[in-house]
């Protein structure tokens, strides 16, 4: 196969502008594709070519395969790399793309659709002896049938629909007489979200740690793993922090659990990047819960500690190359911590936010790393998910990244939208965190939304107020400044002074 010289970034935001610094890197020309709200977005200004493909709503610009597939077209693009969300795990969009003779940067539309629904993976994982929560592998829709199994496994129970994600379709179900509701509630939900109502039993694992391991394939069946992840602080089964690599396995374990993603990966003759998910339970057993066929927001902490460059190692794998690591060479060097830097206000239940950025300085030093698709004077829109970027911080041990992480974060100056950089220091100090045994409840457990942001002292609060009056007289009398004569929200600095003056936190 011939080498690309033009690639197409079907995707917008930080991971738009990840895929083209590695896509230049490599001295491929780069393709980003906007909708009205992103003209000025950083990953249209970073690109080589920028094709205009529709209205703010995605489902009317970015989840619109056949505007995607015009603009490659267009600009003579030879493949499509479509980064995480929108099109990337859209097993149609993946065939009308080699159909049409160009080159999709992931898996195959067979390998999506066996991994993307849940019972098939399940099946499928089970013929190829990958553990998997014991539970039923086919659709339940009697209450009965339900009750029956949940007796056989143990209560409690978890309804999943099998075509579900984002923590969607979901229902813990603690005895019996609670089966009938919940399952007609679950696949009312199911039906609603993803068009297919088919829903399955299985056991609730309680406390468990979120464990993902990186892989790479070649689609022939070579396969090699990049070493795991913990994902295990959410909020609404949404990953916030991740590290890389668990303190929670035994050098024992975590060969076993990357044998057992390879294992996964072969089974379908995997290409491309894609990552397997498990969930460890107190008791040390794991258990696979699903496969993502796509580059994962949380990358950059295996590439940070392995020394890896990912989308790199997807482009040649497409290109015909093969995998460019051998599973020999590849070895774990330190520890790096992931933190979502979100448009969300945690004191809220972390309802997402908009505004404008109004000052934006990031924190810099030893290994520091931040993705990010923002910038001073952006405009944080409404119509998509409200990550702005991701700080990325590595350290010789866990110890150091999270102390490195403690200062990256403190300066990291951000004024606009409201956002969670604070809850990302109270994570830190947490004694769940600091010794590693947190859960995927920990958020649910310990975060208290009214009492989290740390009290300041007098020189603290003296400092924050005149920094607060110097932004807000700077910002009045830029002649450049639009937002100097609005009636929009005020910035941050004026908010988080007035909290600070009024003793509301």
């Amino acid at each position: 196969m011939k080498k690309f010289t033009k690639v197409l970034v079907a995707n917008r935001g930080e991971i738009a502008v990840r895929i083209i610094q590695g896509l230049q890197d490599m001295g491929i020309a780069t393709v980003a594709v906007y909708s009205e709200v992103d003209r000025t977005a950083l990953h249209v200004l970073m690109a080589d070519e920028a094709v205009f493909i529709g209205p703010a709503p995605a489902n009317e610009s970015y989840l619109v395969g056949d505007k995607v597939l015009a603009a490659a077209r267009q600009t003579g693009a030879q493949a499509i790399h479509p980064g995480y969300g929108f099109l990337s795990e859209n097993g149609a969009f993946s065939r009308q793309v080699e159909d049409a003779g160009l080159v999709f940067i992931g898996p195959t539309a067979e390998m999506m659709e066996v991994m993307g629904d849940k019972l098939a993976s399940r099946r499928k994982m089970r013929a190829s002896g990958v553990p998997v929560v014991p539970g039923t592998d086919e659709a339940v829709t009697d209450p009965k049938v339900a009750v029956a199994i949940a007796a056989e496994v143990g209560y409690p129970v978890l309804l999943k629909a099998s075509a579900g994600g984002g923590g969607k379709g979901m229902r813990v179900v603690r005895k019996a007489s609670e089966m009938a509701s919940a399952l007609r509630q679950t696949m009312g939900e199911a039906g609603a979200s993803f068009g297919n109502d088919a829903v399955f039993v299985e056991k609730y694992i309680e406390d468990p740690k979120h464990i993902e391991v990186q892989v790479l394939g070649d689609g022939t069946g070579n396969v090699v793993h990049v070493f795991e992840r913990e994902c295990s602080v959410q909020r609404r089964h949404q990953k916030v922090i991740e590290e890389c690599p668990s303190p929670s396995l035994s050098p024992q374990l975590r060969q076993e659990i990357c044998e057992a993603a390879v294992q996964t990966a072969e089974a379908i003759n995997y290409r491309g990047a894609g990552t397997v998910e498990f969930i460890l339970a107190p008791n040390g057993e794991f258990y696979f819960l699903e496969m993502n066929t796509r580059l994962q927001v949380e990358h950059p902490v295996t590439e940070m500690v392995s020394g890896t460059d990912l989308v790199r190692a997807m482009v040649m794998i497409a290109q015909g190359d093969g995998i460019c690591y051998r599973q020999e060479d590849l070895t774990v060097r330190g520890w790096a911590l992931e933190f979502r830097l979100y448009a969300e206000d945690p004191s809220r239940n972390f309802a997402p936010s908009i505004g404008r950025i109004e000052a934006l300085t990031p924190p810099q030093g030893p290994g520091v790393r931040l993705d990010t698709g923002i910038y001073e004077g952006f405009d944080v829109p409404i119509h998509y998910d409200p990550m702005l970027a991701k700080l990325i911080v590595w350290g010789e041990d866990r110890e150091q990244a999270i102390a490195r992480s403690k200062r990256a974060l403190r300066e990291f100056t951000l004024h606009g939208p409201v956002h969670n950089l604070p809850f990302h220091l109270w994570a830190l100090e947490q004694p769940a965190f600091v010794d590693g045994s947190y859960t995927t409840s920990f958020v649910e457990t310990d975060f208290d939304a009214e009492n989290y942001l740390p009290e300041l002292d007098t020189d603290t609060t003296d400092a924050l107020i005149a920094a607060a009056a110097l932004f807000e007289s700077m910002r009045r009398t830029d002649p450049g400044n639009d937002s100097a004569a609005s009636n929009g929200p005020s910035s941050n600095w004026r908010f988080n002074a007035r909290r600070t003056m009024t003793g509301n936190r």
